[in-house]
């Protein structure tokens, strides 16, 4: 596969982009292979035959898996990319569960909906990634509802 080093390159740039300087080499190193759709577009890049991040095709947004997420949250220092819940939902959103308004303690005000982010606990252990389905100024004002779509969560 001759268009590997424009591939890699291409995500290298969209995770910069998506979570900071930097986070590109960090999360695809030259050894990742990729899973491209029939019409040849990346849709998964793995690392030892692991997910690390999925391109969304509605949006070409990186969503990624936990090991993904491990290594962007051990790269991004706090408050980078993070939702901080309380100690009670830790159990459910490191599950799986759906992370709700009324229990993020802190969030990075920098994060817009939509954004794909890291759930963490007060600690800032990572319970979780998902999807941000609010703006920060509407979590510590609405205080109701979701917060963020968790994809997946460590315990699953």
């Amino acid at each position: 596969m001759g268009n590997k080093p424009k591939k890699l390159s291409t995500v290298q740039i969209m995770a910069d982009y998506q979570f900071g300087k930097g986070c590109g080499k960090q999360l695809f190193t030259d050894d990742v292979s990729f899973l491209l759709s029939r019409t040849r577009r990346i849709r998964q890049i793995l690392h030892d035959g692991e997910r690390i991040a999925t391109i969304r095709a509605s949006d070409g947004v990186l969503t990624l898996s936990i090991k993904g997420a491990e290594i962007v949250h051990g790269y991004i220092s706090k408050p980078g990319q993070r939702v901080v819940v309380c100690e009670e939902s830790v159990p459910f959103v490191s599950r799986g569960k759906t992370a709700f308004a009324k229990h993020v303690i802190e969030i990075d005000p920098e994060l817009r909906a939509g954004e794909e982010v890291l759930v963490v606990d007060e600690s800032d252990n990572l319970l979780a990634t998902g999807q941000l389905l609010l703006s920060p100024e509407e979590i510590h004002t609405i205080e109701r509802g979701s917060a963020v779509d968790v994809r997946t969560g460590i315990q699953e």
